[in-house]
């Protein structure tokens, strides 16, 4: 008995040593996501900053006997905010500091000839930067027509850049093409026939339409994207933040899997040369840590730049400083690791104490490597969430005080009086760190326990109406721990549900 006491005693000390050291990768990896998160939550920032202006052309109002015209003519609008958006997201990303500002937000509202203007990373213009943005026609060859018109011989004339729709471009270049190489035919048949007025003329629409071909730019904005963003801008927004975020995943996905790989290799040839693994074990073995790098990868360096870019364009100036920090990426790899041990005590696998011990191992710990960055560079308010948030945060700030004195007696040679000052200073960290654990276990006991019945009740019901298929059934326990936790439900059946996406109230988040 005392032996298989102490087998089982000595996996699960190996099992903590393994789930310790993945807390630590976990923590390296989101500091390494860090170039990543900063650069396309800037980008991301574009995005959150344009919805405003988006949503306030969205409740323009619309002649019902105009209607088409005036949803073409505010879809203009939106695409003009779309397309500076996207445009500076992919210089952000590029590491390009010009910028591109609409004429409209620089004070030049309705300027007769530019949509958009460049500036240099001091936000001086830069000369011939000017571009007009044309969405016209139903069709590329209507298009064409328009631009070709005589309304439009202005922007010619100033030699100005034009951008059209991205379903467009191919099409209006295609047609520009045809239309040159008739004209220039019709130029020689002129000639030829010794026509000079008929031959002076076409050279003229000749001249015009391979201006028209020169200026010709491709937008970053479709007829589709600006109809979407004029009559959805919550949801076009969210797109582009889904496909930078998206982006910056995929890049840091490469990086995880280096470290993870790196890491892994390095693990398993120790494991196989102390013959506690074989090489056909350690090969899966690094396959499979490189994968979940990766992964893991992928989520800190998506969720955080999308957590990045919000914070920017918060209103708050700190939540805005904290922005500048890993902080974004650090809080959604606190997030995977912190919901595993979470995921455990409500499924009954460990009990309140064992929580509350794999939360300040993983997420102290975690966040302390963000904080300590950050608080020598902005005072943070925290509200207190009864004394939980309080006893961990003096619990992680003490651990991280006696973790360094102690490393200071284990590696220096110090003299008798400053040893003896530091052992002092050690025993007034314990002393703290046990009162913070006790104040932390009081509090965290208390409120798992009174969520715990509420969650258990509300998960069964919820399984119960999955297996049945009553969606109102399922509302129903959704609801209860949306209660529990003091929120307000916005739909109490699937018939208000149904109601409201009728209907033409906004969607909060």
């Amino acid at each position: 008995m005392g032996t298989a006491d102490s087998v089982e005693k000595k996996d699960e000390t190996q099992k903590k040593k393994e789930e310790k050291a993945k807390t630590l990768e976990n923590a390296g990896l989101a500091r390494a996501s860090t170039e990543v998160v900063q650069r396309y939550g800037d980008a991301n920032s574009q995005h959150f900053g344009a919805h405003e202006a988006l949503k306030n052309i969205s409740e323009r109002k619309v002649n019902p006997d105009y209607e088409y015209q005036n949803l073409k003519q505010q879809a203009g609008y939106s695409a003009e905010i779309k397309e500076t958006a996207r445009e500076n997201a992919d210089r952000i990303i590029a590491g390009d500091e010009t910028r591109v500002v609409r004429t409209d937000d620089i004070g030049r509202v309705n300027d007769p000839l530019y949509d958009h203007v460049e500036i240099d990373s001091k936000g001086n213009i830069i000369d011939g930067s000017g571009s007009q943005m044309k969405f016209v026609g139903k069709t590329p060859e209507a298009a064409l027509d328009k631009l070709a018109s005589k309304k439009f011989e202005k922007y010619l004339d100033a030699d100005a850049e034009i951008k059209v729709p991205s379903d467009h471009y191919d099409g209006i270049k295609a047609e520009t093409k045809a239309k040159i190489e008739s004209l220039e035919e019709q130029v020689k048949h002129a000639k030829a026939q010794g026509n000079d007025d008929l031959a002076k003329q076409r050279q003229a629409e000749l001249e015009k339409y391979k201006k028209i071909d020169k200026n010709l730019r491709k937008s970053k904005v479709s007829n589709e994207d600006a109809m979407e963003a004029r009559k959805s801008p919550t949801m076009s927004t969210a797109g582009d933040i889904v496909k930078v975020s998206h982006e910056a995943g995929l890049e840091q996905a490469k990086m995880g899997a280096a470290i993870g790989g790196g890491l892994s290799i390095v693990k398993n040839l120790v494991a196989v040369a102390k013959g506690d693994k074989d090489a056909e074990t350690a090969v899966v073995d690094v396959a499979k840590d490189t994968a979940s790098a990766a992964g893991k990868s992928y989520v800190i360096a998506a969720g955080g730049s999308a957590l990045k870019g919000a914070m920017q364009n918060s209103g708050e100036k700190v939540i805005q400083g904290l922005a500048k920090t890993n902080l974004p990426g650090t809080i959604v790899a606190v997030t995977l690791e912190t919901g595993k041990t979470l995921g455990k005590f409500f499924k009954g696998e460990i009990d309140g104490v064992e929580c509350l011990t794999e939360l300040g191992e993983k997420g102290t710990g975690m966040v302390s490597s963000a904080l300590f960055a950050t608080i020598g560079q902005i005072v943070i308010p925290i509200p207190v969430v009864g004394g939980l948030i309080g006893g961990m945060l003096g619990y992680a700030l003490s651990s991280a005080c006696y973790g360094h004195l102690v490393q200071a007696l284990q590696e220096a040679k110090l003299a008798k009086e400053e040893r003896i000052r530091i052992e002092q200073e050690c025993e007034e960290a314990i002393r703290m760190i046990r009162a913070y654990r006790a104040e932390m276990e009081a509090a965290i006991s208390e409120y798992l326990a009174d969520h715990k019945a509420t969650f258990d009740a509300a998960f069964d019901e919820i399984k119960t109406a999955l297996n049945l298929g009553d969606i109102d059934g399922f509302i129903a326990g959704a609801n209860k721990i949306t209660k529990k936790l003091g929120g307000k439900p916005q739909f109490e059946n699937f018939s208000e549900f149904d109601k409201f996406m009728k209907g033409s109230e906004s969607f909060v988040l």
